[in-house]
């Protein structure tokens, strides 16, 4: 296959894989009240407080969309803003004891779906898949901070 067409169809399987997992995860959160965009922002969230930004660029969406979750789990209390010693303006996102507790009632589930891939798979086989899509993920950031069009070195 010629490097155009492995581009496209790594794309085009990154974008249906995207929808496979955002469907998943919207079936995995739901139970525990979250929605699967809620449950990422948290997931972000849950060893540290993270200003918006850090968050959006962990996850690779918006700092917009980012801003507007935020707000609202602050507002249902699953998060709360806390002061950034390292930025006046730019708050820290801290996921609450209801908003852990919440990511808790997913974990079950969510390990029966990992167990259920990795049986389809063979825990061999998704180890290499995730390392892969791991590099190419570290790949395109890559080539992306150096400017789509730019030319390769």
């Amino acid at each position: 296959m010629h490097e155009q067409e492995l581009f496209a169809t790594a794309a085009i399987t990154s974008f249906r894989l995207n929808g496979q997992f955002l469907a998943i995860a919207e079936e995995l959160a739901a139970p525990a009240g979250l929605t699967a965009a809620w449950w990422q922002v948290l997931g972000a969230v849950l060893a540290e407080p993270l200003p918006v930004a850090g968050i959006a660029r962990e996850m690779g969406i918006t700092r917009q969309s980012v801003q507007r979750i935020a707000d609202l789990l602050v507002d249902k209390g699953l998060c709360e803003y806390r002061p950034n010693p390292a930025h006046k303006r730019a708050k820290l996102v801290a996921a609450t004891e209801a908003g852990s507790a919440a990511v808790r009632r997913i974990d079950p589930q969510h390990a029966r779906v990992a167990n259920r891939l990795a049986a389809e798979l063979g825990p061999a086989e998704f180890a290499n898949v995730v390392a892969a899509l791991t590099r190419l993920s570290a790949a395109v950031d890559a080539i992306t901070a150096e400017g789509v069009g730019a030319r390769p070195r």
